[in-house]
């Protein structure tokens, strides 16, 4: 009897990340992988698409410094420390100084390096949004996360990354202002939310 040349089995990791970078999602979907799990994220409704344009037209109008913008960019950004698969995370919008010309010919997926600020609505999966997706932020070293809560009807500012999470936080009610910091230096007007 031969013996038979087997393959490696590949380890559940590789073979979710290879899930994930196969998947086809009906169109306006939006697929991540977040902490080891696939999260599939239906078409945003029209409030949260407004509160995400009075912001970007906020931030794109008022900020000391020049901004890009994108809305579908994908970040790589560094798992957990329990050997999971890099985390695909795709922000309601990333900001990045103009000067640094940041998504020209970037890859689908790109590292956090020199993103100013990223930027969530919450919408069908809040939590995630509140604690993976600011993790994930955190880890990668992103400087600010900004993250409209439309059930808690709040705007918080994450700055400060450190430790794998956020030090500093500032959260106002809808209707109050929301000091950004430099290389923003101005204060968002929340007042349309309400």
């Amino acid at each position: 009897m031969t013996a038979m040349a087997h393959e490696p089995i590949p380890a559940q990791d590789d073979t979710l990340l290879e899930g994930f970078l196969a998947l086809e999602t009906p169109h306006g979907f939006r697929a991540e992988l977040i902490e080891g799990e696939i999260v599939v994220t239906p078409p945003p409704d029209g409030d949260h698409e407004d509160h995400l344009s009075v912001i970007l037209r906020q931030v794109l109008r008022e900020s000391a410094t020049d901004m890009d913008s994108s809305g579908h960019k994908g970040l790589l950004l560094p798992a957990g420390a329990d050997g999971r698969p890099p985390n695909h995370v795709i922000p309601d919008a990333t900001l990045a100084p103009r000067a640094l010309r940041l998504f020209r010919g970037a890859p689908s997926w790109m590292p956090g390096d020199g993103v100013a600020m990223v930027v969530e609505v919450t919408s069908t999966n809040p939590l995630k949004d509140r604690e993976a997706k600011r993790l994930c932020y955190a880890r990668a070293g992103i400087p600010r996360y900004l993250l409209a809560d439309r059930d808690k009807a709040t705007v918080t500012l994450f700055s400060e990354p450190e430790n794998a999470d956020y030090s500093g936080s500032h959260t106002q009610p809808f209707g109050k202002p929301v000091p950004l910091p430099a290389p923003f230096s101005f204060d968002l007007d929340t007042a349309d939310f309400l």
